[in-house]
């Protein structure tokens, strides 16, 4: 014996239930205390160029900091400068020999 598949009166019943459940739940999300925070605004495009501007210096940071490592036998560190270097050189700290 096969089984009949449910008639088109059956989906559409279906289809109005599911329909009546989303809207119940959409109404329950709305009435929550969530629903009136406000969600966070795209970035600007003045954020957006400064987070690649910094992204491009912290490029060019890690490049001097590698030629300077594989050129040189100094110590050196990525740090803002107040005179735009991208890396500075640093004494090593040593422990004196009692």
């Amino acid at each position: 014996m096969a089984a009949n598949p449910p008639g088109p009166g059956f989906q559409n019943k279906t289809r109005v239930a599911i329909l009546a459940e989303l809207d119940k739940e959409k109404r329950r999300l709305m009435q929550s205390p969530g629903a009136n925070i406000p969600l966070s605004p795209r970035p600007s495009l003045k954020e957006v160029r400064d987070s690649a501007e910094q992204q491009h210096i912290a490029a060019q940071q890690k490049a001097a900091l590698q030629h300077a490592h594989v050129h040189s036998s100094g110590f050196f560190i990525t740090q803002d400068s107040s005179f735009g270097n991208l890396i500075l050189p640093v004494l090593p700290r040593l422990e004196p020999d009692f």
